[in-house]
């Protein structure tokens, strides 16, 4: 075994002209209210690595172009379509009426785990909330469904783009590698 070399890397992946033609997986995920910039960085890197379909910027989410958000997202925000929108309750009413079944990523009363989640649940936006608040009541009342990460330690939950990258590559494995 060897490590492969960035340009046999590079030669396997997708290339920024021609990304357009690959199909992208039926996740979205709308984040509300993230504070940190690096976790928008982080969450656009991984929305590339997962190949959804759009990243969704709401409330006072950091969002492009800033620096800080490149420095982590090294081009993803690129290779991944996005949209700013101040409040997010329309998003959500027009991806509802779309087909797309609404998620939240949150701790509530009906548990679901993340793994639990099956081929039924697509096409799906994913919410993602605030690292202190989480996601508000609002968009937690309009949501079809919730999931849940357990913790097993002291703390009742991971950092927001670590839970995001949990949940949406669960979901891409759901979608690519389970009958």
């Amino acid at each position: 075994m060897r490590k492969l070399t960035h340009p046999e890397i590079k030669a396997q992946r997708k290339q920024l002209p021609e990304i357009e033609k690959f199909k992208r997986n039926p996740v979205y995920v709308l984040c509300e209210n993230i504070r940190s910039i690096f976790n928008v960085g982080a969450i656009f890197r991984t929305s590339d690595g997962a190949f959804i379909q759009k990243v969704y910027l709401t409330g006072y989410t950091p969002h492009p172009p800033r620096k800080e958000i490149e420095k982590v997202a090294l081009g993803a925000t690129l290779s991944v379509p996005w949209e700013y929108h101040k409040e997010p309750v329309g998003i959500i009413e027009n991806l509802k009426k779309e087909g797309i079944k609404i998620c939240v990523l949150e701790i509530t009363d009906m548990k679901r785990y993340y793994w639990e989640i099956d081929k039924n649940d697509f096409p799906v936006c994913l919410i993602v909330g605030n690292e202190i608040t989480g996601v508000s009541k609002e968009l937690i009342e309009l949501s079809d469904f919730s999931l849940e990460i357990p913790m097993f330690g002291m703390k009742q939950s991971l950092n927001v783009a670590v839970a995001f990258g949990i949940a949406v590559y669960e979901m891409v494995k759901v979608l690519n590698f389970k009958s």
